[in-house]
């Protein structure tokens, strides 16, 4: 069977499993889901969440990211993973966006990927969860993983996993194929040790002796 032909099945059986796939990411706006993304970068999302739950009662505009100064960010963030290079990119990406988008998060893969810290995975995770556009996948380690366990692509490169991924996923899917791979991946295909006893997808999972 191909990965074409058996990625309905896996798609159906993850939907059975996790039928509200969307980002644990907590946000109000396409800004915050930006911060929240960049931040989320080796770090989890249930860490994220407890910074972002205090950082985004006190910014609560783009202008707010932009003129504070650097080090008041860094110390507001500083319980995160690489929080110095984090702060800087936040900032820099709130003063773009500003200046050059009208205060508006945009709407393109082509302008988001312009911004500081922002690279394919952060826009799809955006464009995706904030304005439900769907222009391409979004490749973390969980996905990267799953992808080549279950035979869904033989790169090992994110690009070109997302490409393979793109061209055997309906488009409307692409959204969707990320959530599952990353709520399947942590739960049970974890990197170390699957937990193949629960696994739904073991019957069909190529990789299932590992």
């Amino acid at each position: 069977m191909s990965a074409k032909e058996k990625l309905p099945e896996i798609l159906k059986r993850l939907k059975k499993e996790y039928p509200e796939p969307m980002t644990t990411l907590y946000f109000r706006n396409p800004f915050e889901l930006l911060v929240a993304t960049v931040l989320s970068a080796q770090t989890t999302d249930v860490h994220v969440n407890r910074v972002t739950g205090a950082l985004f009662k006190k910014y609560g505009s783009v202008e707010d990211y932009a003129d504070t100064p650097i080090e008041t960010l860094r110390k507001d963030i500083s319980s995160i993973n690489f929080y110095n290079n984090k702060a800087k990119n936040i900032q820099a990406s709130a003063k773009m966006i500003i200046g050059k988008f009208d205060s508006k998060v945009p709407k393109t893969m082509e302008e988001l990927i312009t911004l500081p810290g922002v690279a394919r995975k952060t826009a799809n995770i955006i464009l995706s969860n904030a304005y439900g556009i769907n222009a391409g996948i979004a490749v973390d380690t969980h996905v990267r993983r799953l992808s080549n366990r279950l035979r869904l692509t033989k790169n090992d490169d994110p690009v070109k996993i997302e490409r393979d991924l793109m061209e055997i996923t309906p488009k409307e899917e692409w959204g969707n194929i990320s959530h599952l791979l990353i709520f399947h991946g942590r739960k049970i295909c974890q990197a170390k040790k699957p937990i193949h006893k629960e696994c739904v997808l073991y019957d069909i999972c190529p990789s299932r002796n590992i």
